[in-house]
């Protein structure tokens, strides 16, 4: 192994555009790795907050990375390749698309006692998944293929991340590492224990009595929001006492008030929050309605808070849901569909505790943050050598 830095530590140098799930994500990985053996710099956009990484990284550094291509990649390069050559870093980790373009790039040619810096890089989800035109998809396919050699791995958040690379030749299968993502259950836990939580069924004005449908995520394309909207006008016609919450923001949003309002549709949205998992406790069923999903990481925080889960069938979301057994799965756009396992589900309270049961020994076998922390580790140590 190389020698480490004077104070026997490997320092990752961590670069990252999108907050929201990578923001998520970075403070979990922070707070379980070994910080005897590791040091953590996040290097990372405006839409981070610096407070959330106090006691977890060791140096903050803000950069101005834009979420859409154009002429300020280039001075953001120029600024993370500055950072880079400051803090000399034993390995670059970028995060999600934007900024694996952006730290790929400025750690070309980088070294240290003579050796290139090495490079990791986690997409969060292929953007070349997203429901959008062909010459967008190709032009991200493009762009994942010209950066791919710039790095040492790239780490796949499920085994269909994994895949999806493949089929589209983006690099070498042995450059490609999965890595499942996790949750912080134990930040759950404890949260409970202590009580933490102010949030009430009374404190968000639903009736006490209500059969409360939720999800937790963006109210854009991807999470589906105009299905669920549509399911709840059929579901509330079959269980009147149906009240619905959505936990989250984004630029569907007055779309679908209209709608809750032209259809009578008892509906809360929170707006963003930072303690999504309080909401959920509200929750008599879970929905994750993705169009497309890198993992689905509201699925085992679901599970983990005692939920039956209803989630689309796509992408990485059937490696966490075996139908029947700890979830059901429809199909995307599925509007009846949805409306019929809710149904279900309300109907049913044998198969909603099994669901339940089986979801929370799935999240403690397979989903915990700790586990994640572990894995990141060993790669570290191994692309070091």
């Amino acid at each position: 192994m190389k020698d480490v830095n004077q104070d026997g530590k490997i320092r990752i140098l961590h670069v990252a555009q999108a907050a929201g799930g990578v923001d998520r994500y970075i403070r979990m990985l922070f707070k379980y790795m070994d910080h005897d053996r590791f040091e953590n710099i996040l290097v990372c956009s405006h839409d981070f907050k610096k407070e959330d990484y106090n006691g977890f990284a060791d140096a903050f550094e803000y950069v101005d990375m834009q979420r859409s291509i154009g002429k300020a990649d280039v001075s953001a390069m120029r600024a993370v390749r500055k950072l880079i050559k400051n803090y000399d870093p034993d390995i670059v980790y970028a995060h999600s698309s934007k900024a694996g373009a952006i730290a790929r790039v400025a750690n070309i040619g980088m070294k240290k006692k003579g050796e290139k810096i090495r490079c990791i890089y986690n997409p969060h989800g292929w953007a070349f998944n997203m429901r959008c035109g062909k010459k967008k998809q190709m032009m991200y396919t493009a762009i994942e293929k010209m950066a791919a050699p710039f790095c040492d791995k790239i780490i796949c958040i499920s085994k269909a991340e994994k895949e999806s690379a493949l089929a589209r030749k983006i690099c070498k299968e042995d450059k490609l590492q999965v890595i499942v993502n996790g949750v912080d259950i134990e930040d759950y836990e404890q949260r409970r224990i202590v009580g933490l939580s102010t949030v009430t069924r009374e404190s968000c004005n639903i009736p006490e009595n209500s059969f409360v449908v939720g999800m937790v995520g963006r109210i854009s394309e991807q999470k589906a929001p105009d299905v669920f909207i549509k399911a709840a006008k059929q579901i509330k016609e079959k269980i009147p006492e149906a009240y619905f919450v959505i936990v989250g923001d984004g630029s569907d949003r007055e779309k679908i008030e209209s709608y809750a309002k032209e259809h009578g549709i008892n509906i809360l949205i929170t707006g963003w929050v930072e303690n999504a998992l309080d909401y959920v406790d509200l929750f008599d069923v879970a929905l994750l309605l993705s169009r497309w999903e890198g993992f689905g990481m509201a699925i085992p925080e679901y599970m983990l808070a005692g939920k039956p889960v209803v989630a689309s069938r796509v992408d990485a979301i059937p490696e966490i849901i075996v139908e029947g057994k700890n979830g059901l799965l429809v199909d995307a756009d599925d509007v009846n569909g949805v409306y019929r396992a809710i149904v279900r589900l309300y109907e049913d309270s044998v198969v909603r505790r099994k669901l339940i049961s089986k979801g929370r020994i799935t999240v403690h076998e397979k989903y915990d943050a700790k586990r994640v922390a572990i894995e990141v580790e060993k790669l570290y140590e191994n692309i070091y050598k």
